[in-house]
């Protein structure tokens, strides 16, 4: 048998107790990937039967549905189960924040002249990196939302925009059920969470 150190070593030098302890390993992650296969055959059945779904609810509105398909949910007639399928896209922001940021900064230096230096901490805060070297996306386009009547600022909003890139979207099905206390919680599909 191969051992940790990919070695062979002869069955007959394998202790008993290492031999059934392997037998038992290896059954039991054959027997998993056997549930991981149906699970992404339940999966994929399920993806499809929902955007069949969603192309019957098309049709009967003449219309056809095209790309990709999601944030919906089917509920059953009673609300008591639900099926809901949503996309999460995870945003990067591409070389025009440095130019919004320097625009950004221009302002804050003209309009904070002798002013509170906390106030220029405020906003520089949006461009602050966490722990991962990443920047935080919602604090930057929180800025969007300020109003301010300057050329500069809605020229920098408008690279802020312009910077938004989908670097990965990712799409999940959740099915819900109602529980005693008439909250929908999820059916747990994860081996770590039943």
């Amino acid at each position: 048998m191969m051992d940790r150190k990919q070695r062979l070593v002869l069955i007959s030098q394998v202790p008993a107790y290492d031999l059934e302890m392997d037998a038992f390993v290896r059954a039991q992650i054959a027997a998993a990937k056997k549930i991981q296969v149906q699970l992404m055959d339940f999966k994929t059945s399920a993806f499809s039967d929902c955007y069949a779904w969603l192309d019957l609810v098309a049709e009967k509105y003449n219309r056809q549905m095209g790309g990709v398909k999601g944030n919906v949910t089917f509920s059953s007639y009673d609300g008591s189960q639900q099926i809901q399928i949503k996309v999460q896209d995870t945003l990067v922001f591409g070389p025009e924040l440095q130019v919004a940021k320097e625009i950004i900064d221009e302002c804050l230096h003209e309009w904070s002249e002798g002013a509170n230096a906390n106030l220029r901490a405020l906003v520089t805060d949006a461009f602050a990196v966490d722990k991962e070297g990443q920047l935080n996306t919602g604090r930057i386009l929180s800025l969007r939302r300020i109003k301010i009547d300057d050329e500069r600022w809605l020229q920098a909003m408008d690279a802020i925009a312009d910077s938004l890139l989908i670097a990965t979207s990712k799409t999940y099905i959740n099915f819900r059920e109602k529980a005693a206390d008439g909250k929908l919680i999820a059916i747990p599909l994860d081996i770590a969470a039943v």
